[in-house]
């Protein structure tokens, strides 16, 4: 697609994505904030041979000249799997997807915008919902509270200036995803405490963090339960068991079992809570390059991450304890442990919760319980296609 001097292309193949990654990563290098990735895993996740979202997806990427340099790159996907949901969770027949939006003006943002919506529609589709980069699992949604400071591991990070250009492209916000701040060292207040200790004098509720020499058993576990708890939720689609067994492989280097919990009832596991230390400080030393001794510093750092940030990216609650009071007690007990654990094994200060959806009013209320306030925002929106 030719838009004046700006021309939009499809690109394949391998070299294809290597350039696809390489123009992301030359605008995230603009940016004060935005932390460098390592570009293998980059190119593994646009990659349909090893990442197994493409499994129940069809995409296309594109990338924006002008004047033959590059100046922009979008990608337009279908997830099949959700086309099957309702409607009302945010997808559903007809739902379309752009992510990976780059673009170094408004004329280039709207002809890579353009040229997706084209593709959606010629694909069936009839609105176009993003950026989703590309999986609702990867990096869902577009930063417009929090560009002055980093992100934490697995967060994206946009300029200010992408929210215009998308919204005056006819985009209207369709969710808010929250992520909350949280000072962890200081004490939970005292309701929160007393919550905390009756949990732990009640012999149906075990805490206990998660058991890495029963590893897929356990991945196994935490995403039954996830499927379960956020299977009403917004934006909702299902791990398949490839992305199971991908996850868990990709998962396992950064896990610390004893700042990942997995609550049961009467033995039975109802609820967990993951915890990643903040791998985005080492990513900035080493300028996202394991070469020629960035995979040392990572290495070392992964062994025991000193004075990381820690992020809670996701928790689930088995849909059978929803709106009970023992939700949120497990879920306090849950952040307890790995408080404690965090600031006194690894000497951390601060935590990252989230993301949260804007309307989900029981995550909401345990993390102002909690003392923590929203720090980063991210928006999805979505566009009617006419035909």
């Amino acid at each position: 697609m030719s838009d004046g001097n700006v021309v939009v292309e499809p690109v394949e193949g391998k070299s294809g994505r290597a350039e696809f990654v390489d123009i992301g990563r030359a605008f995230a290098a603009r940016e004060p904030h935005a932390v460098p990735q390592l570009r293998s895993e980059q190119l593994e996740l646009v990659n349909p041979a090893k990442n197994p979202f493409f499994g129940h997806a069809s995409h296309q990427l594109f990338v924006a000249r002008r004047g033959g340099t590059a100046v922009g790159r979008i990608s337009a996907h279908i997830d099949h799997l959700a086309l099957e949901l309702p409607r009302e969770q945010g997808f559903g027949p007809g739902a379309g997807m752009f992510g990976y939006f780059d673009a170094a003006d408004e004329a280039v943002a709207h002809a890579l915008l353009r040229t997706a919506e084209d593709w959606l529609r010629g694909q069936g589709m009839d609105r176009a919902i993003g950026p989703i980069s590309m999986s609702i699992w990867e990096e869902p949604g577009l930063l417009v509270k929090g560009q002055d400071h980093d992100p934490m591991i697995m967060m994206g990070h946009h300029p200010a200036a992408y929210q215009h250009w998308i919204e005056s492209a006819g985009y209207i916000r369709e969710k808010t995803l929250l992520t909350y701040h949280l000072d962890v060292t200081h004490g939970f207040p005292p309701l929160i405490q007393r919550i905390v200790q009756s949990g732990q004098r009640n012999d149906r509720i075990t805490v206990r963090p998660i058991d890495i020499s029963r590893w897929d058993e356990e991945v196994e576990t935490l995403l039954t339960i996830l499927n379960d708890a956020w299977s009403n939720n917004w934006g909702f689609v299902p791990f398949t068991n490839a992305e199971i067994a991908y996850a868990g492989k990709k998962l396992k280097p950064i896990i610390h079992p004893e700042l990942n919990m997995v609550a049961e009832l009467d033995g039975k596991p109802v609820a967990f809570m993951l915890t990643f230390p903040d791998v985005n400080g080492v990513l900035r030393k080493v300028k996202g390059r394991l070469l020629p001794f960035g995979w040392f510093h990572l290495l070392r750092w992964m062994r025991k991450p000193m004075g990381a940030g820690m992020r809670v990216p996701l928790m689930g609650v088995r849909r059978e304890l929803h709106n009970s009071r023992l939700a949120s007690q497990l879920a306090f007990m849950m952040i307890s442990q790995i408080r404690e654990t965090a600031t006194t094994k690894y000497a951390t200060t601060r935590a990252e919760i989230g993301w949260i959806l804007d309307d989900n009013q029981g995550m909401k209320a345990i993390a102002d319980a909690i003392q923590s306030s929203v720090n980063r925002e991210y928006a999805i929106y979505r566009k009617a296609l006419a035909t």
